[in-house]
């Protein structure tokens, strides 16, 4: 009796494994590696979605999957997977064992594509990707970030730049495709000889639902202005901190809201000095939030003085609300304003010009409804997901 339940359970084993293996060769599998869950159910979400419904085999890797995470993804039709990521450090060890986890789950799922995004998954995925033998290795450079900022003589963006500039050089070199968000971060890579023009493809921003996210009624009293960002130096905190601080002395009825978690990057502002802002009365903190729309309705202008990205998804979504917005002349955030039309362009690290910009908005509120409705225009034609989604489809299946 013993030895028939064995051999029933066996070819239960035998028949699952047979079925598994029929959906993976029946139906092409996209591999899609991300550097925390969070990022991939808000950036990436709508891609994996369309995907499925493409009739594709999806499976979706994170370091940092929780039961309910995974149980999502699997409702969607997706397949989870972990993998083990050291997100900041440039340990050699961790590295490599990144490398053979990703290789080891390749080699089980079989992928006809894999996709990696963020720094660390860019350059892991096509490495992996090409010792498992993957057909097709796809690398999406969000943004330089960082490493590629300029940022005085700091020896430890040096270093973090040489590190990641080694690891391109080698990556890229078993890349077939490397996807770039805005023109200026494909040429500078271009020019440092880390990719090759047939490879360097724009795919733009990653795009709104705009069915999901419907222009809002303009937000006048008070007159806020909201920055969504990881606090960081880099994405011009301290610009719009400096700011708000300038216009309180004129206007203390104006508002100012930073929406964003400390974090562990080499230019992240500690948590004391935000802080210190908040109890000086400068602006108002949320450190995180599910809940970005409810936020940006209760907007008058979106800014963004930040010194480079690749193109900020904060920025689509508050086009898409109808929200006039004010950021830099900086790769990657100047395709979401048409100066004048829909929002004011300003130097980076210039906290005077973005002072000026926002006093324009006070002296004339009229601008925030007509400006917002250009926003609104301008979202309908470059940040349509279904139109961003679909080309990166036919750009993973070519």
């Amino acid at each position: 009796m013993e030895r028939l339940r064995v051999r029933s359970l066996a070819a239960k084993v035998e028949a699952f494994s047979l079925k598994k293996r029929e959906a993976m060769t029946t139906k092409k599998t996209v591999a899609i590696v991300g550097p925390f869950a969070p990022s991939i159910f808000q950036f990436r979400g709508p891609l994996i979605r369309d995907l499925l419904r493409a009739g594709l085999r999806v499976v979706v890797l994170a370091p940092d999957f929780t039961p309910e995470h995974m149980e999502r993804l699997r409702a969607w039709g997706a397949v989870p997977r972990l993998y083990p990521l050291d997100r900041t450090g440039l340990h050699p060890g961790h590295d490599l064992r990144t490398l053979f986890a990703l290789w080891r789950v390749f080699r089980e799922e079989r992928p006809d594509v894999v996709l990696g995004y963020h720094p660390k998954p860019s350059v892991y995925v096509p490495v992996a990707g090409w010792l498992a033998r993957v057909p097709k290795r796809v690398a999406w450079v969000g943004g330089l970030g960082y490493a590629f900022t300029e940022g005085g003589r700091s020896w430890k963006r040096r270093g973090v730049r040489w590190m990641l500039t080694l690891w391109y050089r080698l990556a890229f070199r078993v890349a077939h495709q490397i996807w770039f968000q805005n023109s200026d971060d494909r040429a500078e890579l271009l020019r440092r000889g880390l990719v090759r023009e047939k490879q360097a493809v724009v795919v733009g921003g990653t795009g709104v639902d705009l069915e999901a996210w419907p222009p809002a009624p303009p937000h006048l009293k008070p007159l806020t202005f909201t920055l969504i960002a990881r606090l960081l130096r880099e994405k011009g905190v301290l610009e719009f901190i400096e700011a708000a601080r300038r216009i309180k002395l004129h206007h203390p009825e104006v508002k100012f809201l930073l929406i964003g978690p400390v974090d562990t990057n080499p230019g992240a502002i500690p948590e004391t000095r935000v802080r210190s802002w908040v109890n000086e009365g400068l602006v108002e903190w949320v450190p995180w939030t599910d809940d970005v729309r409810s936020y940006l309705c209760r907007t008058s202008v979106y800014v963004l003085p930040s010194y480079r990205e690749g193109m900020p998804r904060s920025t689509q979504e508050a086009l898409a609300l109808a929200r006039p917005v004010i950021t830099t002349d900086a790769p990657g955030c100047r395709e979401t304003v048409v100066d004048g039309i829909n929002g004011f362009l300003v130097p980076p690290k210039d906290a005077a010009a973005l002072t000026e910009a926002m006093e324009r908005f006070i002296m004339a509120p009229a601008l925030t409804e007509r400006m917002g409705k250009a926003s609104r225009r301008l979202a309908e034609e470059r940040f349509d997901v279904q139109k961003i989604n679909a080309r990166l489809i036919r750009e993973l299946l070519s």
